[in-house]
């Protein structure tokens, strides 16, 4: 009889610990957030490759200046700047005007922002 319950209790323990190996952190969604893209992510592409132009007063025949978040905010709702950005080099309206187009990584990142909800910080 002994020997019936010392076995009953292995087979419980054994059934008891073998029966999942799942623990606490795996039941939690552990996706980390997302990183979004805010202004201060796509200043330095605007100053390196904008503001030749685009400063206050705009020269060389840009329209409007983006030297601080609201002027590129409106660019990018109002005056298709991604969309002159992202045409090709020769193109109509193409930016930056008679340079070459910026480097796709870079135009990926000022779509991120506008996706992103255009962050300011």
């Amino acid at each position: 009889m002994m020997m019936k319950k010392y076995l009953y209790l292995i087979i419980s323990t054994i059934i008891t610990f073998s029966c999942t190996n799942s623990s606490e952190s795996d039941l939690i969604d552990v996706q980390p957030n997302p990183v979004l893209t805010t202004y201060d992510d796509i200043k330095t592409i605007i100053n390196n490759n904008c503001i030749n132009c685009h400063q206050s007063p705009p020269v060389n025949g840009a329209n409007t200046p983006l030297l601080i978040y609201e002027n590129v905010k409106n660019g990018v709702l109002n005056n298709n700047l991604i969309g002159r950005i992202s045409a090709q080099a020769g193109n109509t309206g193409a930016m930056p005007f008679g340079g070459p187009r910026l480097p796709q990584n870079l135009i990926d990142q000022i779509i991120k922002w506008e996706a992103d909800g255009l962050l300011e910080n």
